[in-house]
């Protein structure tokens, strides 16, 4: 099997369950953001270790719910499984708690933070910012599946992200206090 089919070189590629959109439709862009989120939290998996690289591991599986949602046309929604091929409100309410649980975990900045402090809260911080562009991307797709989680997903998500870079931030800073002491 080859890896390209030439299918795209018109300037189109195929949708989930049939049909074709230019590849500067809305689907396509919001799309090509989730995936280089997706990718970002996979960099962040890459450096992290334990509850951290099993949540972002979690992240990543989502992101493939979210995105076969986001490539399914209007007309052929009620072919997505909740859970599988759609963003269901539990997908939502999960990144609440993650968000909740780690936020009890440190003391939240009464300032604006200045990304870089350490290495995995940098890369949590990019994808953050890489979800964020999705999140205004998908204003247009929720225009027209207004049933849609998908934005409200997207922005729980850069919370959470946001949140996780803190904590990771504070753990580090914890662990280099410790070793100075």
């Amino acid at each position: 099997m080859k890896i390209y089919t030439k299918t795209g070189d018109g300037g189109t590629t195929g949708l989930l369950y049939g049909g074709r959109v230019p590849k500067d439709s809305v689907q396509v862009e919001l799309n090509g953001a989730v995936d280089e989120a997706q990718s970002q939290i996979g960099v962040v998996r890459a450096h992290a270790s334990g509850e951290l690289a099993e949540i972002c591991r979690e992240l990543e599986l989502d992101l493939w719910i979210l995105m076969a949602e986001v490539a399914t046309q209007t007309e052929k929604r009620d072919h997505l499984t909740a859970g599988k091929t759609l963003v269901t409100a539990s997908m939502v309410t999960h990144l609440e708690e993650l968000i909740d649980q780690f936020a009890a975990r440190f003391v939240l900045p009464k300032e604006f933070v200045v990304p870089g402090e350490e290495i995995v809260a940098a890369f949590l911080d990019v994808a953050r910012t890489v979800v964020r562009r999705a999140e205004r991307y998908s204003v247009g797709f929720v225009r027209e599946a207004s049933d849609s989680l998908v934005q409200v997903y997207l922005n729980r998500l850069s919370d959470l992200l946001w949140t996780l870079a803190r904590w990771s931030e504070g753990a580090s800073l914890t662990a280099r206090e410790a070793k100075h002491a």
